[in-house]
């Protein structure tokens, strides 16, 4: 699946040095930047397997950045590593209730770098795969309260896709119908409208049977080989 793309995010020019060595060391695609600002606005529009951040930042903090991402829609699901030299269970604690999924603590050296990115390289490539999108024309049907709405899909993923609907505003909650090729078996499912463009608009996924998330996965594996 290629390497993974990794955003490091630290002002601390020494450790930001050490991390992309070690990353990139390891076959990982890394972006170094010790801008907290730049951080913000590349994680609305560039997909990252995993993010390293340093919490105590300067212009944004790294709670506040954390909040960014999970609010994305590029990197709402990404892995992200919290880097701190604070221990406090309350510092923990907050990491994770904003979204980070790991906690890394400073001093951060090249034995514990390359342990933690061997021990987290599956839950990245776990969750590359989840956001893989693929192209998919095909009729598809909204039903948003008492309106049905006949639209288009555009690519889709294991969790959401990007359709061509008609009247759809970000925050509706729409049940969703379709078919996928090649079996052409129907998809029905609950999502959530995350946002609108010019001419498409992303839906998230919210419930599906277990036989759907399946035929997406299928679907998904024949066109990546």
């Amino acid at each position: 699946m290629g390497s993974l793309k990794l955003l490091v995010v630290e002002d601390d020019l020494p450790s930001l040095e050490l991390m992309e060595e070690v990353f990139t060391s390891l076959q990982a695609d890394v972006r170094p930047v010790n801008n907290s600002e730049t951080a913000a606005a590349l994680v609305g529009k560039e997909k990252f397997d995993g993010i390293f951040l340093d919490l105590e930042m300067p212009r944004v903090h790294g709670f506040d950045l954390t909040n960014r991402i999970r609010e994305s829609s590029w990197n709402r699901s990404t892995p992200i590593i919290v880097v701190s030299g604070r221990s406090d269970r309350e510092t923990m604690q907050r990491s994770f209730s904003v979204g980070a999924s790991y906690f890394l603590q400073k001093p951060v050296d090249r034995q514990k770098l390359s342990r933690l990115l061997r021990t987290v390289r599956g839950g990245m490539l776990q969750s590359r795969r989840r956001s893989v999108r693929i192209p998919l024309h095909t009729e598809v049907m909204c039903s948003l309260d008492t309106r049905t709405i006949r639209g288009t899909t555009w690519n889709i993923s294991q969790t959401g896709m990007q359709v061509e609907v008609f009247g759809l505003q970000p925050g509706n909650v729409v049940q969703l119908s379709f078919r996928l090729p090649p079996s052409r078996e129907s998809i029905d499912a609950s999502g959530g409208v995350i946002w609108v463009g010019e001419n498409r608009q992303g839906i998230q996924f919210k419930k599906m049977s277990t036989h759907s998330q399946d035929l997406i996965r299928e679907c998904i594996a024949q066109v990546e080989q």
